[in-house]
Formats: structure tokens, sequence, C-alpha cells
């Protein structure tokens, strides 16, 4: 469509770009020029993920969009970007979620508005370089990168102990990124290269691939996150503005499983394969455990903060099925419709999880000393019903409603585990009963029975500027509910791919991707 136009690094440089000039802008007298530039790159970004998603050929695996220049001459390091069907979506989902984080923040955000804008146009772009970078080095950059700015997020506009929740947040995922870093230059020595593409199908013995697994493993188990690494994200969770809550819930956590896909599944196969059951059980215990201690919290963002973890969990136990669905059934199309419910779930838990941190961030700004605490609340429903009626729909996607996004990769994933293992499905699926204890005892106590107290009853309704945002999640909550045909189209013959390069040789000489559906 535009054969010339270097579309992807226009999409990674163009909010970073806007980022410098936010912060030309001045102080909070020129607050709205800074929100208008912001709001307008953010839906430049936006606009231009229709081209690429039009122009995306779904029918080949391959790498397409190609950007690549010599970056480092003496390590062969190159700036070099492409984009596969999982990475297409992960990409739209970057921009799709930051244009909702920079309209909430023009509502919001009323002190240091400029360095706001700023740090979440700079994330946004550094998150989708990950989702693009062919390039090892380039992708760790981007990865590293983008912590800076979700750090300045949470210990400038967060809570009363955002220092501590920021400086966990920031030793957390960089300690964990530091082995990746080894594991990198490990595969550079074997190869003398550091395109990703190189790492896939070295003749690694099992050992150099299990010290490669755990080495990955600890950086991206700390993204998702799994247990027991999981204890920075409730603190960050409630100590973060709404916008920071909304980019970790949707897109950050995400960057663990694409690590998964991207660099633990295709390049060490055997260890993966070895150590699944060690993946499915840290995964059970995220969905079960952690769904247990959510339903504990009393504050409302810790405990949609442990959902998450605990719905995250399904996307790396549909990951890691696979070895065993294949293992027991070789059957290559169930393990398909594990991998491919693993990536829908990414998407799904993004609009459901970043939604209801959205609404906690808007009620709690409401409340006179910014509590989240449910019993600070009831009876909103009385005094905000357009808002009730939309936190209820994002209510029913996290539990797992039919209809809504939430149900559709849980489904899938559950299905492909029945084939297998009862129990470990029968295990999974407790998180519909916890979700449903957890998610509406919440909604009750909040939104139903009579006003609460003297200042929920002053609460205002959701602004026309707030129902934008609702109504735009709410069509991503349906479009992946009853319609995911357009995003599993983009990711049918990729995943199949994936699949036959994270499987042991043995099991896939001689397949193609094609013959998965034939």
């Amino acid at each position: 469509m535009f054969p010339h136009l270097p579309i992807l690094s226009l999409i990674i440089w163009v909010p970073i770009v806007a980022a410098v000039l936010v912060l030309f802008t001045g102080g909070d007298k020129n607050a709205n020029t800074a929100r208008g530039i912001a709001v307008t790159a953010a839906v430049l970004n936006l606009l231009l993920c229709i081209p690429l998603y039009l122009a995306f050929d779904a029918s080949a695996y391959q790498m397409q969009f190609l950007e690549d220049v010599l970056w480092i001459n003496a390590y062969q390091t190159h700036y070099a970007l492409g984009i596969d069907g999982i990475s297409l979506v992960m990409v739209i989902l970057t921009n799709f979620t930051g244009l909702l984080v920079v309209i909430a923040g023009c509502h919001s955000i009323k002190l240091r508005v400029s360095q706001y804008m700023a740090a979440f146009l700079t994330m946004q772009g550094m998150i989708v370089g990950v989702f693009c970078a062919m390039d090892a080095m380039l992708f760790y950059v981007f990865w590293e990168g983008m912590l800076i700015p979700m750090y300045l997020s949470i210990g400038m506009w967060g809570s009363a102990n955002r220092s501590y929740a920021s400086i966990k947040f920031f030793l957390f995922t960089f300690l964990g990124s530091i082995l990746m870093l080894v594991a990198l230059i490990y595969l550079y020595n074997v190869t003398g290269s550091f395109m990703i593409q190189n790492f896939y199908g070295l003749p690694l013995d099992l050992t150099t691939q299990k010290w490669l697994f755990f080495a990955f493993l600890l950086a991206f188990a700390v993204k998702v996150p799994m247990f027991p690494v999981h204890t920075w994200l409730p603190d960050a969770h409630t100590e973060a503005p709404a916008g920071g809550s909304v980019v970790l819930a949707a897109l950050m956590l995400k960057l663990g499983v694409y690590g998964f896909l991207r660099f633990s599944m295709p390049i060490t196969p055997l260890a993966c394969q070895s150590l699944a059951w060690m993946m499915i059980v840290l995964s059970l215990i995220a969905i079960v455990y952690i769904g247990l201690v959510a339903i504990m919290q009393t504050d409302m963002k810790k405990l949609i903060a442990y959902s998450s973890i605990a719905h995250m969990g399904f996307a790396t136990l549909g990951c890691f099925m696979v070895y065993d669905i294949v293992r027991h059934m070789s059957s290559l199309q169930d393990a398909y419709m594990s991998l491919e419910g693993a990536v829908i779930q990414m998407v799904a838990h993004a609009f459901g999880s970043g939604a209801m941190f959205l609404g906690v961030g808007l009620i709690a700004e409401r409340f006179y000393n910014h509590s989240r605490l449910i019993r600070d609340y009831g009876g909103i429903a009385n005094t905000m019903p357009v808002f009730a009626a939309f936190f209820m729909l994002f209510a029913m996607s996290n539990v797992g409603l039919p209809g809504t996004a939430g149900f559709v990769g849980e489904f899938m994933i559950v299905m492909s585990a029945f084939q297998t293992h009862f129990w470990v499905a029968a295990f999974a699926s407790l998180t519909l009963l916890l979700s449903a204890s957890y998610t509406l005892w919440m909604y009750h106590r909040v939104f139903f029975g009579p006003v609460g107290n003297q200042y929920v009853a002053e609460f205002q309704d959701i602004t026309w500027t707030e129902k934008i945002n609702y109504i735009l999640l709410a069509f991503g909550v349906f479009l992946v509910g009853l319609y995911p045909q357009p995003i599993i189209n983009v990711l049918r013959v990729t995943i199949a791919h994936l699949l036959l390069q994270s499987l042991p040789p043995e099991l896939t000489a001689g397949l193609t991707p094609e013959q998965l559906f034939a």
C-alpha cells in the first residue's frame, strides 16, 4: 500500500518525538497545548495502524514491513524491524490503549501535565518497539527503555507509597532482565549475529537449552508476572496513576508472554518440552491460589491486580500446554488452539482489566481523599448510572461471561487442556468461579445498595470525554467476544508456524503451517 514508507519506524518514533515536543511546551500554564499535541500524536499513531492491518498478508508467516539498517558495525547489530500476525495484533492494541490513556489523562491530570503526557507517549513508542524489533539488542534496548517512563509515572503521579512501589517495580523488572542479556550474548557468540531469526533452529543440546530457558524465564516471568515473582505488581498497580495501571495491565504484562512466544519456545523447544510440567504447575498456582488471594482484598486496585495475575496465568498455561497435548495426543490442531487461545487471552485481558483500572481511578479521583477501599463506597449506581452500566460490562468480561472478550481465550485454553488432562482443565476452570466471586462481590459492595456517604451522593456521572473511552473499550470487549475473526485471521498462519518452530524437530519434520488446517 505504501511500499517505501517506513511505517513501523513512524509508529515507534511519532509518539517519542511528540513527547519531546510536549516537554517544550513549558509548565502547566500551557497544559492544553501539551494535551493537544499528545492527543494528536496518539490519534495519528492509531490511524497509521489502519494501513498496517489492511496491507498485512495474513497468508504469510514471514516478517512483513521490513526495515533493516546496520546500527553497530562491530557487533553486527541492526536497526531491524518487522511484524508477523502476533506482533501486528499487539502493535494495534498498544496504540489503541495509548490513545485511551492520553484521553483519560487530559481529564484527570492537573499538575505536571506535559511531563505526564511525555512519559506515556515515550512508553507507547518503546512498547511498540519491543513488538517490532527483529534484532535482539534492539529488542533489549526497547525492553529496558520502557521501564524508565513507567518508573517515573509511578514515582511522580502515584499514591502515598509511590516511591516504594516504583523502586520495587524497577528492581524486579530490571534485575530479571540481566540474565536475558547474558542469554542473548551467548546466542550471539554461537551465531555471530543478533538477529532473532538466526537463533531459531540452532542444534543446541538439552542442557544448554535449559540454561537458556531459565535465563529467559526470569525476565519473562517477572513481566507476566508468574508466581512467585508476582509481588511487585499489586504494589505497582495500587500506587500507580490510573493511566499507569492501564498500561501495566493492558500492555506490560503481555510482554512476558510475548517473550515466551518470541524467544523461549522457538529457541529452546527441547527445554520447553522437558520443563512444561513446571510451567503448567506455576500457571495453575497463579490461576487458583492468586484468585483466592484476590477474594481477600479490600482495596479495589489490589483486587483487580491479583485478578490480572490469575487471568495471565491462563495465557502461560495455553503456551505450555501445547507440549503436553502433543506428547499425549499427537494432535497439532489441539495444540494450535491452545496457543491461539493464549494470544486471544492477552488481547481480551487488556480490554477487561484495563477498563476496570480506568474505572477505579475515575471514582477514586471523585472521592475526597482518593480512597480505593471498597468499604468507603456504596450505591454508586444511584448517582452514576451510566458509569455503573459500563463497569458492569467490563466486570462481566473479567468474569468470563460468554459474549464478552474474557470468555473466548479461556474457553479455547480449557477445551484444549481437556484433551489431555481433565484435572488441569478442572483446576483452570476454577477461575470462572473465583473471578465471579471477587468481581461480583466488589461490584455489589461498591455500586449497589443505598448511597454510602455524602461524598458518593455528590458524584457526577461520567463526562463525554470519559464516555468516549468507555465506548471504545466496550467496542473492544464485544468485538473479541462476539466476532474475533478479524484477529484470528491475522494470527492463523503465524501461530501455526510458531507452533512448528516450538516443537522438537522430530515431531514436525516436513510439516508446513498450511498442513495444520488440512
